[in-house]
């Protein structure tokens, strides 16, 4: 498309008219209306349209045809505060409100409200809506993190997770998670609030919503990583191990990598692989992820496989029946962190004296293994 227009370019005292012309490239030109996007979207179908255009397209075809019976659904929202929707109405707004410390501010504020009375804390709404805005300052500025960080902040979030408003309790979660994220000192300041363990547990046993469950997970990962024993041992005793067993079998990327990552931090201790002991799936689970997901889901299986073989003899026995042997010999092979293959050498050793008579190869699945960089 080609856009003119004139404009005037005094050339000695001389007034005339120059007309000028632009080409405009094909990819700015909306579908729709052929005219030069202003806010171009980008759908599903990866074809970019002006918004205006894409979104009044479906109800004036709908207008068309309504003499053939079709009606226009309203597409349904989520109601989002005025606060939310002016931080992300652009990345342009994001910018300047965190570059101007307003993370840190907001941080402040809802520490120093937070030591009221939970029940009957009058800023509650007004606590909410601080979580609300903060989730769109990630990542959390030193100064934020300080402040959320405080014991009376944490013991607001967590009785926010208490909350019957889904909304409420996601936004919580995931400060928690950013907070936890950024420094996990944080997770056993958390780990030392009354009930939270439980509640996390909840959250995994009995899903809300996707992003709550992958969010817990994230936030129990750093609470295990950095609190003492009686925090591993409580989730241990909640029965999160087998859970997290069950629940990884058929699970998809993201949530298998946190899964393995808590069980394998479950499994430094004592109660923790003396629970895994005790179930069946634990070693078939674990060898199954290998070189199945992801490089840490590898990582965090192996780890996993090593601890618990050096705990009982009878693992390698049952490591060699479900194909451990192939797979660690495989991901030596394909390529893995120095961490990783040293832990797969030593498994390999352990496994070798075992082989006869016991070793299974049908287990082997080489489908989308790929060659580590």
């Amino acid at each position: 498309m080609v856009f003119s227009w004139r404009k005037r370019k005094p050339r000695n005292g001389d007034k005339k008219v120059h007309n000028m012309e632009l080409e405009i490239p094909r990819h700015f030109i909306c579908p729709i209306a052929l005219d030069l996007m202003k806010d171009p979207v980008t759908l599903s179908s990866r074809i970019t349209y002006d918004r205006e255009s894409i979104e009044k397209w479906p109800e004036d075809w709908c207008v068309e045809n309504r003499s053939h019976d079709i009606e226009r659904i309203p597409t349904p929202r989520i109601p989002v505060s005025s606060a939310e929707k002016w931080g992300l109405e652009s990345e342009r707004n994001r910018r300047c409100v965190v570059a101007n410390g307003a993370a840190g501010v907001i941080a402040a504020t809802f520490d120093a409200f937070a030591g009221d009375s939970f029940e009957k804390n009058a800023h509650a709404h007004l606590l909410e809506e601080m979580l609300c805005v903060m989730y769109w300052m990630f990542p959390l500025a030193q100064e934020a993190q300080i402040y959320l960080g405080s014991q009376a902040s944490l013991r607001c979030m967590v009785w926010f997770l208490k909350s019957k408003d889904i909304s409420v309790k996601q936004n919580s979660i995931n400060v928690l998670k950013e907070l936890l994220c950024c420094d996990q000192q944080y997770g056993e300041h958390l780990a030392a609030i009354d009930g939270v363990n439980r509640i996390l547990f909840k959250f995994i046993k009995t899903p809300i919503s996707p992003s709550i469950t992958k969010a817990s997970l994230m936030v129990i990962f750093h609470t295990v990583s950095s609190s003492n024993e009686k925090t591993k041992a409580e989730f241990v005793e909640m029965g999160l191990v087998s859970l997290l067993l069950e629940s990884i079998i058929e699970s998809e990327k993201s949530y298998c990598e946190r899964a393995l990552g808590v069980i394998y931090k479950l499994l430094e201790t004592k109660q923790g692989r003396e629970f895994a002991t005790d179930n069946a799936l634990s070693m078939p689970v674990l060898v199954k992820k290998i070189l199945r997901i992801s490089e840490l889901a590898t990582e965090y299986s192996v780890s996993a496989i090593w601890k618990l073989s050096k705990y009982e003899e009878r693992f390698l026995m049952e490591a060699l029946q479900v194909g451990a042997f192939q797979k660690l010999l495989l991901l030596i092979q394909v390529g893995c962190s120095d961490e990783t293959k040293e832990k797969a050498t030593e498994l390999l050793k352990l496994l070798n004296p075992y082989r006869p008579g016991l070793e299974c190869i049908d287990s082997l699945d080489f489908k989308d293994i790929k060659r580590c960089e």
